[in-house]
């Protein structure tokens, strides 16, 4: 998916809230601002929005020499949902339909999305909580479910390319509906947002499950020519991809592999190139996978 104009005010929206996580120096503030400002001017328009993002967050950790700055947002985000998975378990294990329940219960995680959102207090535990109810009546894919179903049984090798920290506990639902076996979970190389790492697998059991390998790269997607050859091969070699959040769906849904996208809509640009609504939750199978 290319870069769109409206993404460009996102882009410095995300910007500020990362600085202000590391300093309330506001003449640091305007540096770094002045400096992602000539970023965007030079940017690829034809390249997704996570590598404009990548190119970001890459400036400001350099610039104060801050690794992490959503790191305790992180570690909130994951201690929150570790609290609310064993009744989301419940959900799972009552329902008629546990593979569709635990599907929609995944993508209702991928609301904690601290990149996506305009202000900090708009992902909070309401926020969640009213998210996981209404993903359980909200209107849906069933013949996509079948074909996500099948592809799940026919496949062989599965990577499941993770999205944001706490997300991935409702991950963790879906993941034990599927052959656990045939699935390698997938986390960013090096922390950007909140994104997750190998740290937040550890935190919230995902490494107790499945194998969990990351990709190699610190972009908040899967841009594929900055992940890691050993990532790329195990990708090549998938005969079937999982990807979470909109950052996946936005640098890949143009690549031609057999690809379910599994995300809630939280920005108008993408509910115009999926063709919904904002809001909506949306199991997609890329276009260009066969």
């Amino acid at each position: 998916m290319k870069t769109y104009f409206e993404c460009i005010p996102c882009f410095l929206r995300q910007a500020i809230d990362t600085i202000r996580r590391v300093t309330d120096d506001e003449a640091v503030h305007e540096q770094i601002v002045r400096k992602v400002l000539f970023a965007i001017s030079e940017m690829d328009m034809q390249k997704s929005p996570p590598v404009m993002a990548q190119r970001i967050h890459r400036l400001i950790r350099g610039f104060t020499g801050e690794t992490d700055p959503f790191k305790q947002a992180k570690k909130d985000s994951n201690r929150f949902a570790l609290k609310l998975f064993p009744e989301l378990q419940k959900k799972v294990d009552s329902s008629d339909s546990p593979l569709e329940t635990a599907v929609r219960l995944a993508i209702a995680g991928n609301i904690i999305d601290l990149g996506a959102k305009h202000q900090l207090d708009e992902v909070n535990d309401e926020t969640i909580c009213k998210t996981i109810e209404d993903s359980l009546t909200a209107p849906f894919a069933a013949d996509v479910l079948d074909d996500f179903r099948e592809a799940v049984k026919r496949a062989t090798d599965i990577l499941y390319l993770g999205d944001n920290a706490g997300e991935i506990v409702f991950d963790r639902l879906l993941i034990e509906q599927m052959p656990r076996g045939k699935i390698t979970f997938v986390v960013r190389g090096t922390p950007v947002i909140n994104d997750a790492t190998i740290v937040d697998a550890q935190m919230t059991g995902i490494v107790d499950i499945v194998n969990v390998i990351d990709n190699g790269s610190d972009g908040p997607g899967t841009i594929l020519k900055t992940c890691s050859d050993e990532f790329r091969r195990r990708f090549e070699a998938a005969d079937l991809i999982i990807a979470k959040g909109q950052g996946n769906y936005e640098t890949l849904s143009g690549v031609p592999k057999d690809i379910f996208f599994l995300l809630k809509i939280k920005c108008p640009v993408i509910a115009r190139d999926i063709g919904c609504e904002v809001g909506a939750m949306v199991l997609q199978r890329n276009a260009d996978s066969l």
